[in-house]
């Protein structure tokens, strides 16, 4: 019922910037946030950044080098990461929380994840 994709995930140097994408799709009413997350090998996926209602929130070891930002009318949020550092190499995951009509709650849907390795 709801696709979330993402993309723009690659190798880049120590420094340098990517910006990934995320479109959501399909049966979907409204979607409350957005957010994306990240998993290292061998690490708990964790909490990298997330939106809504205009409202930003991200991990301390990102703030100042990431930026979230939405697309509503598209249902896309965005990723922009720059000063990257070798630990941020991870597999990057969307997530929406989206609402599929009136009444019903909210369900967490999310991405198939795009690599994302800094090299040093």
């Amino acid at each position: 019922q709801v696709q979330v994709v993402e993309s723009g995930g690659g190798l880049v140097q120590a420094g340098g910037s990517l910006r990934l994408s995320c479109a959501a799709s399909g049966s979907i009413f409204s979607i409350n946030a957005m957010a994306w997350y990240r998993q290292a090998p061998g690490k708990q996926r964790e909490l990298v950044a997330a939106i809504s209602s205009g409202n930003t929130n991200y991990a301390d070891s990102v703030k100042g080098r990431f930026t979230i930002s939405r697309d509503n009318a598209q249902n896309t949020v965005y990723l922009q990461m720059n000063s990257l550092k070798p630990e941020d190499t991870a597999v990057y995951y969307c997530a929406a929380r989206v609402r599929l009509r009136v009444g019903v709650p909210s369900g967490d849907y999310w991405g198939q994840g795009t690599q994302v390795t800094v090299s040093s």
